[in-house]
């Protein structure tokens, strides 16, 4: 089954939180939106973890409400009142029926990190689809205090060392899913057209 945007109804400014239902039941980060503890219920009985890509307010807002209702593990690679697991870059988590590698992808945060499957990537806030700035291929911002672009650009290099030729869908932080159609380019593409604008090193949100 295809992994479930929970967040897709929001009123207010969110995350994408992906609900991935499988072996390992999953939710990809947990958005601000309230109520989406009784959305995710609405397709499935229990939900056995959480993993975040990072900690930014729009990521974990709604966080504690998730953990509550399902009683789910927490995975997360930076510190958190209630983190069982900590994620490792290079280390392997199961989401869903999919086994995913931890890729440690800094510079949106100093703490993010991407989940790079044989058919899925969940790249965070890392690299996009489309999100206002740029279409078909954009990148986390990278002017506000504690982020790097220079960083930022050595996560995109890392991420496409790291990418499966495979790879059929990026379910990005914000914007649309991307799920190449035949006649279109594949993620692989997608990231490397947001690689040569992150290069430019022009403001992402000009003045």
């Amino acid at each position: 089954m295809d992994p479930i945007n929970v967040t897709a109804d929001a009123e207010e400014f969110t995350c994408n939180a992906y609900l991935v239902p499988g072996e390992v039941t999953t939710l990809v980060d947990a958005g601000t939106m309230p109520g989406v503890e009784d959305v995710i219920a609405e397709h499935v009985e229990a939900l056995d973890r959480v993993v975040v890509t990072h900690q930014h307010t729009d990521h974990v807002a709604e966080l504690d409400a998730v953990l509550d209702a399902f009683d789910a593990e927490l995975y997360a690679y930076a510190e958190h009142p209630r983190r069982d697991v900590e994620l490792v870059d290079g280390s392997t988590v199961e989401i869903g029926d999919e086994t995913c590698e931890v890729v440690y992808t800094p510079g949106h945060a100093s703490d993010h990190v991407s989940f790079v499957g044989d058919e899925r990537l969940y790249s965070g806030d890392v690299v996009v689809y489309n999100d206002g700035a740029f279409e078909d291929g954009s990148f986390g911002r990278t002017d506000m205090a504690g982020q790097s672009r220079e960083r930022l650009i050595e996560s995109l290099e890392d991420l496409l060392d790291h990418l499966p030729e495979g790879v059929s869908g990026m379910y990005a932080g914000h914007g649309d899913v991307y799920r190449p159609s035949e006649n279109e380019d594949g993620v692989r593409e997608v990231i490397e057209r947001a690689l040569e604008r992150a290069k430019r090193r022009q403001p992402k949100y000009p003045e």
